[in-house]
């Protein structure tokens, strides 16, 4: 996988084309009397319908990826984000059928504004980081969200096969790097 940065957003090199979706995802932690908790949402509609993950969309327009998930964090939960708030933790790659689907920055913020709550889309809830439940999310998201929710950073390529939409797709693989140096690369943003 390769992407050249051009300010806040990343770009897939032009080898292959470009049709991918760009996504974010957002997760919000809180201490609660020593015990990190990180806020997850049960999806209500779409793709990822009643499984949890973190807050997020697609990028909409010009918007940068991290106008994206502060804009997609408030319209899920209504928790209010400033952008410099948000720690880069992630660029995810998602491949179905060998072609590219997604590529997703992920953010993690410990600054926020708000309680959660639910929306059409998403019902909120704060899981403990050791007790999340891993087998009602994404089968990748065991692989990466551990390093991220530890405070290390990731990137990763996550292989798909079996036709759409994405949520029915059988998991192939994976490459994942950890520990990943957003500033020294340029794409820190």
């Amino acid at each position: 996988m390769t992407f050249e940065a051009d300010t806040e957003r990343v770009y897939p090199v032009p080898d292959e084309p470009a049709t991918m979706i760009e996504a974010t995802l957002c997760f919000p932690l809180r201490d609660v009397g020593g015990t990190e908790e990180v806020l997850l949402i049960e999806k209500r509609r779409g793709l990822g319908e009643g499984w949890y993950n973190g807050p997020g969309g697609k990028l909409e327009g010009e918007e940068t990826p991290r106008e994206c998930a502060v804009r997609e964090t408030r319209e899920e939960v209504g928790l209010e984000i400033d952008p410099a708030d948000l720690e880069k933790a992630g660029e995810l790659e998602f491949r179905l059928d060998g072609d590219r689907h997604t590529f997703c920055h992920v953010f993690r913020t410990r600054q926020f504004a708000g309680e959660p709550h639910p929306s059409e889309e998403a019902y909120p809830e704060w899981f403990a980081v050791d007790d999340v439940p891993y087998d009602r999310m994404w089968e990748d998201d065991r692989l990466w969200l551990p390093a991220v929710l530890e405070g290390e950073t990731v990137v990763g390529e996550f292989r798909f096969v079996g036709g759409k939409p994405l949520d029915e797709a059988e998991f192939a693989g994976h490459d994942l790097e950890r520990d990943v140096d957003f500033d020294a690369i340029g794409r820190s943003r």
